[in-house]
Formats: C-alpha cells, structure tokens, sequence
C-alpha cells in the first residue's frame, strides 16, 4: 500500500509540474528550463569554510553562498566580497550553535534575546532546544541584528536563507522571517512551488498546499519564489571509509549529485552544500570534514559541469532572480 501511494504521488507531482507554470517561467526561463542555484551554506563558520566556498565559486560551478554573521571568521570573508562585489551572498541567519567546542553567541546580546542563549552563553546547540525557548520577537531581533551587521560591515545581502532550518522549526519564525525579507525587499530561501524533491525527502515541515499558499504571498510581495529544494547532500558521507582521498571522495560526491539530479523537475531549485577545505584544525571543530570537502571536491569537477552542460541545467543566482522578478509586472 505504501509503495502504490509513493506511486500515486509521483505521477500527481509529475502532472502538476508538467501542466503548472512554474516560478522559472514567471521569471522569464523558458518553459521547462531547470534552473539551479548551486549553493554553498556556513560561510564565515571557519576559516576552512571561507576557503572552500570561495574555491568552490571562483574555480568550480558553485553560485551562491551565505554567510553566518555571529561566527569568528565573517570579516575575512567580507573583505574578500569587498574586492569581489559581483559574488552571490546572502545571509545565513544562524539561530542555533551546534558544535562542542566551538561556538558563538546571538549578535544582539544575552540581555536583548535571553532564551536564544544557553548556560554556556552561546545559542542552543539544536534546534528543538532554540524552538523551546526562544519567543518569535527574539527571533526577529536576532535576524534583524545579523541583518544590521553586515550592513554596518558593507554587505548587503542578495538573500536570506535559515541555518539548520532554524526558522522552520515554528509558524510564528517563519513569519518573522518573511516580515524581515519582504520589509528589506531581500528574498527569501523559501520552497514554494511544486516542490518535487524537498516533499519526498520529508523535510519541508509543511503540506504541499501551505508551501503553495506562502509561494503566491511571497510573489505577491515582490519576492522571487524557489519551486523546490535540494537539500539532501550533507547526508552523504564517507564514514565507512577510513581517511578516503580527494579521488573517492571527489567520484563519490560527484556521482551522488548526478544521481539525485536525474530527480530535478523544472523550475528554480535550490541545491544546498556545504563546502570546505578542511585544515589539520577542523576536526576539532566538526567530524563532517568528508562531506563537507567532497562537496568542494565535487564542485570541480569537470564530469559534473559536463553533465549539467549536457543536460541543459540552467545555472543562477538569487541575485539574477530578484532581478528578473523586478522586471515582471
């Protein structure tokens, strides 16, 4: 019975974004095209993150990426983006500090959001514990706070995108972000079209008709809209592998973004990774070097541009997409 009702879905997803326009195609794509974001999370976490991200961008297919304010290694990056202005960055609004021995706190301070921070002073380490604690308007003043540093900083972000899913975790997050984004005119990570991928991986968090409903809201704002999301990568690992080389990790993550590609839909969809050029000290900060580097790794690589060439995969950024959005009426 299950497998007939996942068969049933298929075929409703595939008639739906057949016969749907898509948000590609208000946008101004042609009629099928896929359209992929291909974007690298946890810029400014560490130094290794701000080496892979830029690698991955400058020297491979990656075209976007986002940047964690209250993390130690946000200048370095920004001044690499002063000098390199046409870089795709957003803001990767950090709610949460995951790590054991490395971690940050909130930028607005204990006293301004008291319950987004934990007995050690730095934010939650999970999700369910920053969902349990901290009030929506803490939020805000969070997201607002990282939105104010880059600014004093020079950056002004092409988007806004959710560490961990943070702002998923509740209704009255997500409408806080959305409030900020339509407020600044910054667009918003948000799946809100026929999203094929991100509903059959079960992390949308919200039904089909929801997404659709806040995808219209967001339009209507003036906001381009993702019709899917990618964001299965970081569960690909070589864990099994003792010390693999660049090699196997490279033919490895390569060969799972191909596979999972097969899978695109048209439309604009978002592939999260998380690349990095893990250094002898990142290991003590996480044990997701592999993944992390085989994405980098997989960003290079000539049979994965080759593929998307071949297949007609159409590359962009969230700032070619605000752009285009604010030519249609």
């Amino acid at each position: 019975m299950k497998n007939l009702l996942s068969l049933i879905l298929l075929y409703w997803l595939t008639f739906i974004t057949t016969f749907a326009q898509t948000y590609a195609e208000k946008l101004g794509f042609p009629k099928g095209s896929k359209v992929v974001i291909m974007h690298v999370d946890d810029v400014g976490m560490s130094y290794d993150s701000n080496v892979g991200a830029i690698k991955a961008v400058e020297e491979g297919i990656a075209t976007s990426m986002s940047v964690m304010m209250p993390c130690p290694w946000v200048p370095g990056f920004v001044h690499y983006l002063k000098n390199n202005p046409k870089i795709d960055a957003g803001l990767h609004l950090t709610l949460t500090s995951e790590w054991k021995d490395y971690r940050w706190g909130p930028l607005a301070g204990k006293p301004t959001v008291p319950n987004l921070v934990d007995d050690e002073g730095a934010m939650w380490r999970s999700v369910e514990e920053t969902a349990r604690h901290a009030s929506a308007d803490e939020i805000e003043k969070e997201i607002r706070s990282q939105l104010e540093r880059a600014r004093a900083m020079g950056f002004e972000p092409t988007h806004l995108d959710s560490h961990m899913g943070t702002l998923f975790a509740r209704q009255d997050y997500l409408e806080r972000y959305f409030k900020v984004g339509i407020e600044n005119k910054i667009p918003v990570m948000f799946p809100g079209g026929h999203d094929t991928m991100i509903m059959r991986d079960g992390a949308a968090g919200l039904t089909l008709e929801q997404a659709q409903k806040i995808g219209k809201m967001l339009w209507n704002a003036g906001l381009p809209v993702l019709d899917d999301l990618h964001n299965i990568s970081y569960g690909w690992t070589m864990n099994k592998v003792k010390n693999p080389s660049d090699k196997e990790l490279q033919k490895y993550k390569t060969d799972k973004y191909i596979e999972s590609f097969k899978d695109l839909q048209p439309g604009v969809t978002m592939v999260i990774m998380h690349c990095t050029s893990p250094t002898e000290v990142f290991e003590h900060i996480s044990d997701s070097g592999n993944t992390r580097r085989g994405d980098m790794l997989a960003m290079l690589d000539p049979k994965l541009k080759k593929y998307i060439q071949d297949n007609q995969i159409i590359l962009t950024t969230w700032r070619e997409l605000k752009e285009r959005r604010d030519k249609v009426k």
